[in-house]
C-alpha cells in the first residue's frame, strides 16, 4: 500500500550523506522537522542528474529561507550516492538518502520494478512534504514524466 498524506513516515533504517556516510533511522531524519524528500529512480542516470536533482541544488537555499529540509533519495548504495553529491555539488544540508536494499521505499510503497530495462528495485519519481513525520504532501510522476516533482513544482506546493 502506498503511502498517504496524514500517514507516518515508517521508520526504517537508512544511510545518510551529508559529507559523511552514516546509518540512522527515518525518525532521526523526520521527527521534528518539515522535510521536502524526493526520490529519483537512479543517481547518475539522465534525467535525474540533468534535471532533478540540480533543481534541488539550484533552490536549495528557498528550502533553507523557508525552514524545510530538502532530502534526495535513491536505490542505489551509500558510495554511489556520494559520489553524485560530490559530481552535482550538491550544497551542505541538502541530504542525499542511500536506499541500497529498498527498503524505505518499499515501506513507502513507492517502489519501481525497472527489471526489464536490466536496473531492478528502483524508487518511483517522486516527492513528498512531510512536518515531524507525517506527510502532508504526496506528488507521484507518472512514468517518464518530471514535473509535479521538480523543485519549482515543491516550492509551489508548500506556499499555499
Amino acid at each position: 500500500m502506498t503511502i498517504q498524506p496524514g500517514d507516518h513516515l515508517p521508520d526504517v533504517a537508512i544511510t545518510v550523506i551529508d559529507g559523511d556516510i552514516q546509518p540512522r533511522t527515518a525518525a532521526e531524519l523526520f521527527d521534528g522537522r518539515k522535510v521536502v524528500l524526493f526520490a529519483v529512480p537512479g543517481a547518475f542516470t539522465p534525467t535525474c542528474s540533468n534535471r532533478h536533482l540540480p533543481g534541488y541544488v539550484e533552490h536549495y537555499q528557498a528550502f533553507a529561507d523557508r525552514g524545510v529540509t530538502v532530502m534526495c533519495l535513491a536505490v542505489n548504495d551509500a558510495y554511489v550516492m556520494q559520489a553524485w553529491a560530490q559530481a552535482q555539488h550538491v550544497p551542505q544540508g541538502l541530504l542525499m538518502l542511500a536506499d541500497g536494499n529498498g527498503s524505505f521505499t518499499r515501506a513507502l510503497g513507492l517502489e519501481l520494478d525497472g527489471t526489464s530495462y536490466g536496473m531492478g528495485l528502483r524508487a518511483r519519481r517522486f516527492a513528498l512534504y512531510a512536518e515531524d513525520s507525517v506527510v502532508r504532501q504526496l506528488h507521484v510522476e507518472a512514468p517518464g514524466e518530471f514535473r509535479v516533482t521538480s523543485a519549482t513544482a515543491m516550492l509551489e506546493a508548500i506556499a499555499g
